[in-house]
């Protein structure tokens, strides 16, 4: 039976068709390991580029995430300095205003005591000039010709000495 499978052409051909296959696959296995050894390079290149755009990526989140915490620290920095500085404005302005208050208030005191004293020595010289006039008036009334005459010239006499 073996001889009989062996002497027919049906056996060869088989034959023939496995060492055709073996051969294909001995020259082609290169190839096909190559194309997949490149293939699988490919692949291994693609995922060290995703790792590395990942870790870029989270590097650069981490960057922002730290700038925005410095940024809102600068931001509460600059509230709490505009908060105290509008604070200290404030005061700075109320002392100004309770200054300026107790400067006009020790301007119309002056003020006040400059017309009192001025309204003084106007009622004083209005007293003075009634007295003098009344004294005028008396003494016009008391006083005879040569009396007068006597007084003139005594005063006229005496005004050298004050003078002097």
């Amino acid at each position: 039976m073996l001889h009989e499978l062996v002497s027919g052409g049906e056996f060869w051909v088989a034959i023939a068709f496995l060492i055709a296959i073996a051969a294909v696959i001995w020259k082609a296995s290169p190839m096909v390991t190559g194309a997949l050894d490149s293939r699988a390079a490919k692949i291994k290149t693609e995922l060290d580029e995703a790792q590395r755009l990942r870790e870029e990526a989270q590097r650069m989140l981490g960057e922002y995430q730290r700038k925005q915490r410095d940024a809102l620290k600068e931001a509460e920095h600059i509230i709490a300095a505009a908060t105290a500085e509008a604070e200290r404005s404030a005061a700075e302005a109320a002392r100004e205003l309770e200054a300026a208050l107790k400067r006009r208030q020790a301007l119309a005191l002056e003020k006040i005591a400059l017309e009192e004293a001025k309204a003084t020595q106007e009622v004083r010289n209005t007293a003075v000039d009634v007295a003098i006039a009344a004294v005028r008036q008396m003494l016009a009334q008391a006083l005879d010709q040569p009396r007068k005459a006597k007084l003139i010239d005594d005063a006229i006499a005496e005004l050298p000495q004050l003078l002097h």
